[in-house]
């Protein structure tokens, strides 16, 4: 009876799994310039089921993994969820702060991958467990541990249950030939990594996020699902580098993590001019909502249904979601007592659709009159020789806030005549209050994060 029930518990993640064992020689991922059948790929998911033991592994289990994407990787992740492990996703980019999250997490074992993807496994020092990890192994069910970027404060470690993550999967859609853009440490790239294999689609690794290799990707696998960020849509757009490449295998382009700039967005439907363009909302703490553009180059967005709700409080968007966190490690639950979350992002409405203008933290209050940055950036972006645009707040005496942008150059040019064409081109199209009292002109990498999201601020 004991051994049904568990079953049950992993019905999503078995139901999966047999329908990934179904695929046989169908092509389960592209990695440096080989693709590894489904077959092949079961096969590696049964070897580490199998290893996991013999490292100490076993239900409850808090492991963390330092990779980007790979093959291993992969296999990983889905052994680790069979044996009711808790997985915790680390990328190099961030294994500088591994030393603060480890701890916050209560992990007890590290798996290590090169770029080679061989591994090194280690037992890590016992720092105590966590009281909410303790609760949740009494479900005997997989978790997921991922941390918020930690750009409003400490970084909040999030658990989560991945059969109950899972369970939106089992319904059989589409498979897509998915680019693993998204890092794997946050939500939004785990999600993508199940959507890849849950459907019977495939998963296309990276040996780097530059516009090049990204392009250079889609061309060699014949990629045809793009999810990434409008940042990075904006440094495609300026490299250029598409041009150098056969894109047209891309059907669907899906953007999040961020609001996207209107002139990012028309830009990057005159590129694929064949492919859909859809937006996409998500939290760490709630999951990834359903969603549809009102079209393909209009910001307006209908998100919820499939588990999930939504409501408007004070042009403030609120989300209550059945696949809701189970909490967080080392910070006051941010779920009410009804299930519902407060996004922090505003929002106007137009019937069924949404806008998302920005959050609320981003605001630039000057003299009393609210500016998003969004705005002022659209503006920056249809200036000519502008290939990226960050805008953000900077204390004022008299006025509390004044707007300050950092812009990136496509070629060089002189910063006072630059200044001056700005100012000129702002004036024409914003009200005074909202023209950038000063403009700096930084290097690209300056103005995105290392998971190419924006950085406002100076």
């Amino acid at each position: 009876m004991a051994k049904r029930k568990r079953e049950a518990k992993m019905q999503a993640i078995n139901t999966i799994l047999g329908r990934m064992r179904e695929k046989g020689d169908q092509p389960a991922i592209f990695w440096e310039n080989n693709a590894l059948s489904y077959r092949n790929f079961c096969e590696m998911i049964e070897e580490w089921v199998a290893r996991l033991p013999e490292t100490g592994v076993g239900a409850g289990s808090v492991c963390a993994v330092l990779s980007d994407y790979s093959p291993q990787t992969c296999a990983l992740f889905f052994a680790l969820m069979t044996r009711k492990a808790i997985i915790v996703p680390f990328t190099p980019e961030i294994e500088k702060d591994m030393p603060d999250l480890l701890p916050i997490a209560g992990a007890q074992h590290l798996f290590r991958f090169d770029r080679d993807d061989n591994w090194q496994q280690e037992s890590l020092p016992d720092a105590g467990q966590n009281a909410l990890v303790e609760t949740f192994r009494s479900r005997q069910s997989p978790g997921l541990i991922v941390f918020t970027s930690g750009s409003t404060g400490k970084p909040k470690g999030i658990l989560h249950d991945c059969e109950r993550v899972m369970q939106k999967f089992v319904a059989e859609r589409n498979g897509w030939r998915t680019v693993l853009f998204l890092m794997m440490d946050h939500f939004g790239g785990f999600n993508t990594l199940l959507s890849a294999f849950t459907y019977g689609g495939a998963a296309v690794c990276l040996p780097s996020r530059s516009p090049d290799d990204v392009c250079a990707a889609i061309a060699a696998s014949g990629a045809d699902l793009l999810p990434t960020t409008p940042t990075f849509l904006n440094l495609l757009i300026a490299s250029g580098v598409y041009r150098s490449h056969d894109l047209s295998s891309i059907k669907l382009i899906t953007y999040g993590t961020e609001v996207m700039p209107d002139a990012t967005l028309k830009k990057t439907r005159e590129i694929f001019p064949n492919a859909r363009l859809k937006q996409t909302y998500g939290l760490s703490e709630l999951g990834v909502l359903r969603s549809k553009s009102e079209s393909d180059d209009s910001p307006w967005v209908k998100i919820g249904g499939d588990g999930f709700e939504v409501k408007i409080i004070d042009s403030t968007l609120w989300v209550r979601s059945q696949a809701n966190m189970i909490g967080y490690l080392n910070a006051p639950n941010a779920i009410d007592a009804d299930g519902w979350m407060c996004t922090g992002d505003k929002v106007q409405v137009r019937g069924e659709f949404m806008r998302i203008l920005g959050r609320k933290s981003d605001m630039i209050n000057v003299g009393g009159q609210k500016v998003f940055p969004l705005e002022i950036e659209n503006v920056l972006l249809e200036a000519e020789n502008i290939g990226e645009a960050s805008v953000f707040a900077q204390p004022h005496p008299i006025m509390g806030q004044v707007v300050y942008a950092k812009v990136s150059l496509i070629q060089p040019e002189d910063p006072v005549m630059l200044t001056e064409r700005l100012r000129k081109h702002c004036f024409q199209r914003l009200a005074k209050y909202k023209v950038p009292l000063r403009f700096r002109i930084a290097a690209t990498d300056d103005l995105h994060s290392d998971r190419f999201k924006k950085i406002r601020q100076e």
